[in-house]
């Protein structure tokens, strides 16, 4: 006896997505249906999509240094040790007064390499200017005052310590703000509110001394003027930040009749 195979059937079916909430039951073919499972509401309002305004933001700040050092070299040369070492010491000594006069903090004088038995004597000082106005008055005064036995260092240039961070901020800074504006044109341009800041991200930061390419940096230092040293000295940062604001649709005042 023999078993009769049964046919073989296909069942055609469509998913339904659930947001779809008009149709509750799934087709099938030959036009029968399925009862379908519903999804149970949500309570909570449904969420419109966040609108936004992606921008991004540069600024470069630069910085001239606030110190300048000068060394003053004395030396002397007797016939007896005793008379270059009080040779030196008059000198030092008018040096310190006019120094304190402008009102300007000197170190105490180093002594020189010299041995306590030589003839040849030789001390430093070495200034701290702030004022570079009153520095270059100042080293004139000496070169004309003193002989050649005193001889004025070129100064060299430079910024506090902590001036390269507080530098690097006031770039980021000024860079948020350019972005910040960017972004406020372009709502109003489109009639649209800006809202709260929702990511802020710095991108780039660099920094560098002196002008890029500049060909007086090649220069040698001693050929430089004081203006060009000031500006070699100078110190450069550049920041990019990337912000992303939430937009707000401008609410429409209400005509009073």
């Amino acid at each position: 006896m023999s078993l009769q195979q049964t046919p073989q059937s296909r069942v055609f079916v469509e998913l339904l997505p659930w947001a779809d909430r008009g149709r509750e039951n799934y087709l099938l073919s030959g036009g029968e249906t399925l009862p379908g499972l519903r999804r149970p509401l949500s309570s909570a309002p449904a969420q419109t999509p966040s609108r936004e305004v992606h921008v991004s933001g540069t600024a470069e700040v630069s910085a001239s240094p606030d110190r300048a050092q000068v060394v003053v070299r004395v030396s002397s040369t007797k016939e007896a040790a005793a008379e270059a070492k009080k040779s030196v010491c008059r000198r030092l000594d008018y040096i310190t007064q006019s120094l304190r006069q402008q009102g300007v903090q000197v170190r105490a004088p180093r002594p020189g390499a010299s041995r306590p038995t030589a003839k040849r004597r030789r001390r430093r000082v070495c200034i701290t200017f702030t004022e570079f106005g009153k520095m270059q008055n100042i080293c004139n005064f000496l070169v004309e005052k003193l002989d050649s036995s005193v001889v004025i260092s070129q100064p060299q240039f430079y910024h506090m310590p902590g001036s390269v961070d507080n530098l690097r901020r006031q770039a980021c800074l000024a860079a948020v703000e350019n972005a910040w504006r960017k972004a406020q044109e372009v709502c109003n341009l489109v009639g649209q509110t800006l809202g709260k800041p929702l990511i802020i991200k710095e991108e780039e930061t660099k920094e560098w001394e002196g002008q890029i390419d500049d060909p007086q940096s090649s220069r040698l230092s001693n050929s430089l003027t004081v203006q060009q040293k000031i500006k070699s000295a100078t110190m450069h940062a550049a920041s990019k930040v990337f912000i992303t604001f939430e937009v707000k649709g401008r609410e429409k005042k209400k005509k009073h009749i």
